[in-house]
């Protein structure tokens, strides 16, 4: 025959899509043409399957080789269609019996000497193969147990073209293949973080912290250099609860585009990203030259995102944080392709009060003009500031502080969080949310949810004098409901639970 089919799958975000691979071959000059949007990767593929069948000593066809990727309309990137390309041409030339490819999809890339090498997005990929209704997937052998994640599915790892090809002619020939089942990596071993025991002093920054990590609300710290913000930070992570069996696949999902993913294990513990301030606009939220790949806001996603002297980052990339803090997603959009990526992470600011960070209590020390001190925090901007739930300031550790006993730990810390996020996964069971911080505005104010008028006299009057915005206003409201969780509360949040959240969130933190 003369035209050869299989399967592959092309990315589009986290979803996929699958390709039908399409080989033809024809009299004329020597060529081998791919069509269907390839990049440059896919577009180099044509040599890798040469010197790869010829380094097998199976020679193509010297004639005219088209292959087409269809969908033609989506982009195709990467080196992912390598393997597919092979299977189909090698079946066009009679190499490769047909019926048995043509309804498997491949994932791999091909070395020159025909061994097939990993790739990224191997779990998306093979989870939009399997919404697609296909149920067999050769993959690397290195990403088969990553592969192996998905339910209802037969991987088959290969090691080489050589060894696919054999299998085929085999299941032509309807010999037994001796194969045994893969199964998915164990849980890795868990990261190391720190401990809030080993916190000196800071009971209002760590009852913030518990109060963020219960409702999933954003938090900003603001102190003099060595009061511990960068500590309490890192140690948000192991106050969270593990991540439940769909996000944990969504979140390594992305970790397995972005390369990340560490011997193909579902990652359980939230993740933790803290960029350096230099990071570009791209490096954060996304996009690319070519594909269009997930920034490290969605590799925080479900997880803690903190921006370590926040100041100093670039003004577009803090601004280009407001959207998806709103809509826990971002779409990055580019000539060809519109891309969508999940984007629900904690953000932390962490800042000092001025460029040299003295301008503490009297500010003695601080050799900072007014105009200079003025200017450091308002480049966060009020719109960023404003979708900012707790606003703490850190004073800097004293003498007493380190002969005190030490705080409650983290695990202490995590049993009352974990409580608390029972009672509002019980509270909003069968709304698309299940956490305060997530909870549209709306919702919080409408007649079922809404507290007393009496309990929320404080907050009327904040937002009545202007003190307050409509969003601050219902942010207050979330913070209220996640006190009341801590506490245990059976009801709605009392007077004192809206008035401990209006000082978490209006504190003033230009004047640390």
């Amino acid at each position: 025959m003369t035209l050869g089919r299989t399967r592959c799958v092309a990315l589009d975000g986290l979803d996929a899509a699958v390709v039908d691979v399409e080989a033809d071959i024809v009299s004329g000059l020597p060529a081998f043409a791919i069509g269907g949007l390839p990049d440059a990767a896919c577009r180099q593929s044509s040599d890798r399957v040469k010197a790869a069948a010829a380094n097998l000593g199976t020679s193509l066809a010297q004639r005219r080789i088209t292959v087409n990727l269809s969908p033609a309309w989506l982009p195709k990137a990467g080196t992912v269609y390598d393997l597919g390309i092979a299977l189909a041409v090698l079946a066009a030339d009679d190499q490769v019996p047909q019926a048995p490819i043509e309804d498997v999809v491949h994932i791999g890339e091909l070395g020159l000497d025909g061994t097939i090498r990993p790739v990224r997005g191997v779990l998306p990929l093979v989870l939009g193969a399997v919404r697609n209704g296909h149920r067999v997937v050769v993959v690397p052998e290195a990403n088969a147990a990553e592969a192996a994640l998905v339910s209802g599915v037969q991987v088959v790892p290969a090691r080489s073209l050589a060894e696919v090809i054999g299998r085929y002619r085999r299941i032509a020939k309807k010999e037994p293949l001796e194969e045994e089942p893969v199964r998915p990596a164990g849980v890795p071993a868990p990261e190391r973080s720190r401990d809030l025991a080993d916190i000196a002093g800071q009971p209002e920054a760590r009852g913030a912290l518990e109060v963020a990590a219960a409702g999933g609300h954003h938090l900003f710290l603001v102190g003099p250099p060595g009061a511990g913000k960068t500590m309490l930070a890192e140690c948000l992570p192991g106050v969270l609860p593990p991540l439940d069996d769909a996000q944990a696949l969504q979140v390594t999902a992305i970790h397995s585009i972005l390369g990340a993913l560490h011997d193909g294990a579902l990652v359980r513990r939230p993740p933790f990203v803290a960029p350096h301030h230099d990071a570009s606009p791209v490096a954060i939220i996304g996009g690319g030259s070519g594909a269009v790949r997930p920034g490290l806001i969605s590799k925080a996603h479900r997880g803690v995102l903190l921006l370590d002297e926040a100041p100093e980052f670039r003004r577009g990339v803090l601004q280009a944080l407001r959207q998806p803090l709103e809509s826990g997603e971002v779409t990055v959009a580019r000539a060809r392709q519109s891309v969508r990526y999940p984007a629900r992470f904690m953000l932390v600011l962490a800042a000092n009060p001025c460029p040299c960070g003295r301008a503490v209590g009297k500010a003695i020390a601080c050799r900072c003009r007014p105009r200079e001190k003025r200017d450091y925090l308002a480049r966060l901007g009020g719109p960023l500031l404003d979708r900012v739930d707790l606003r703490v300031c850190v004073d800097a550790v004293r003498l007493g502080d380190l002969s005190a006993p030490p705080g409650e730990s983290t695990a202490v810390v995590a049993d009352r969080v974990a409580q608390a996020r029972r009672l509002q996964a019980q509270r909003w069971a069968g709304q698309r949310w299940s956490l305060n911080g997530e909870a549209p505005g709306p919702q919080l104010r409408s007649k079922r949810w809404a507290p007393p008028r009496a309990a929320t006299a404080d907050l009327d009057y904040e937002l009545e004098t202007g003190a307050l915005t409509l969003r601050g206003y219902d942010r207050v409201l979330r913070v209220a409901w996640t006190v009341a969780d801590l506490r245990g509360a059976d009801g709605p949040p009392t007077r004192d639970d809206i008035g401990q959240a209006i000082l978490l969130r209006g504190q003033d933190v230009t004047a640390a």
